[in-house]
């Protein structure tokens, strides 16, 4: 299995990286793991409804261009689902092929075109992180699903 997690922008914070590299490695038992980073778009000065919509569209082309198989899409507005419940999707969903791409959208959100591509919309909860953060918490929970599906304990 193949997971493939695609984010907009660097995590700039040496504690963030340290964090995701950690998971990274641990879920090296389960999975081959690749982070992949497109460039942030930064707005051209206005910040009016038309110019933030042209940065979603930049950066959802540079993350279609870089998506493969099963399309997840981490959004706020997606189904809500716990440990459990992405652990299943993982293994149904392993089944039918073995390469997973998470998508974590930039500060303005996913872009139309990255939501329609997407198999499915997920959401961690309601509450607003920092895309930096989601990035470990995503990592984690990527992690407690394969030790979930393998039935490997995982420490509380």
């Amino acid at each position: 299995m193949k997971i493939r997690i695609v984010a907009v922008g660097k995590i700039k914070e040496d504690y963030l990286r340290q964090a995701v590299a950690e998971y990274v490695k641990r879920m090296g038992r389960f999975a081959k793991v690749e982070i992949v980073e497109v460039d942030e778009c930064l707005s051209r000065g206005s910040q009016s409804a038309g110019e933030l919509e042209r940065v979603k569209n930049a950066e959802g082309e540079a993350i279609l261009a870089k998506t493969e198989g099963y399309v997840v899409a981490m959004d706020p507005n997606g189904a809500l689902v716990d440990s459990e419940q992405l652990s299943r999707l993982i293994s149904e969903q392993k089944q039918r092929g073995s390469v997973f791409t998470f998508v974590i959208g930039g500060s303005n959100g996913l872009s139309d075109a990255v939501k329609a591509r997407a198999d499915v919309r997920l959401s961690f909860g309601r509450i607003t992180l920092p895309h930096q953060l989601f990035r470990v918490v995503l990592a984690e929970q990527l992690y407690r699903a394969c030790c979930i599906e393998n039935n490997v304990a995982y420490h509380k």
